[in-house]
């Protein structure tokens, strides 16, 4: 079994070694899971471990589809879509809590001051406006250069 266990180990197929086992139901739970901790990159890290035949299966593939809308900030489209799709996330106690606090924007926007503009988009704090420069002053008298100045002819 250690020699089994170690060959499986090695290697790229690593990250799959028991395709055979696959479950979509415990893998759907394990990346609604992940979601419930962005911006963290649990959801990414589970996302790229599954083959691309089963990210096809259904609710894995709406699950992604969620996570895709958050990840690009689709806020809106990600509410209006798990409403559609309220059968994935039963089970899971305080999803919708958990992805709130990743989704509250306008708490954002207060802490760091970004701006929102009539047509919806929003801002961030611009840079320029918080730059504040410093005036050097170097004091080099001529004796300190005269020798780089004689060696420099």
């Amino acid at each position: 079994m250690r020699a089994n266990v170690a060959k499986l180990l090695r290697g790229i197929d690593r990250y799959q070694f028991n395709p055979a086992y696959f479950q979509t139901s415990v893998t759907s739970q394990i990346l609604l899971k992940a979601l419930t901790n962005l911006p963290h990159t649990d959801f990414t890290l589970c996302k790229c471990m599954i083959d691309q035949p089963h990210q096809e299966e259904r609710p894995i593939r709406q699950i992604l589809y969620l996570g895709n809308l958050l990840e690009t900030c689709h806020f809106q489209s990600f509410w209006a879509s798990l409403e559609e799709n309220r059968e994935l996330i039963d089970g899971i106690t305080g999803f919708e809590d958990s992805v709130r606090k990743y989704t509250q924007v306008k708490v954002w926007m207060n802490k760091y001051g970004w701006m929102e503009d009539d047509d919806g988009r929003i801002f961030i704090y611009n840079q320029e406006e918080s730059v504040k420069p410093k005036n050097i002053v170097e004091k080099i008298d001529f004796d300190s250069v005269s020798s780089i100045m004689a060696t420099s002819q």
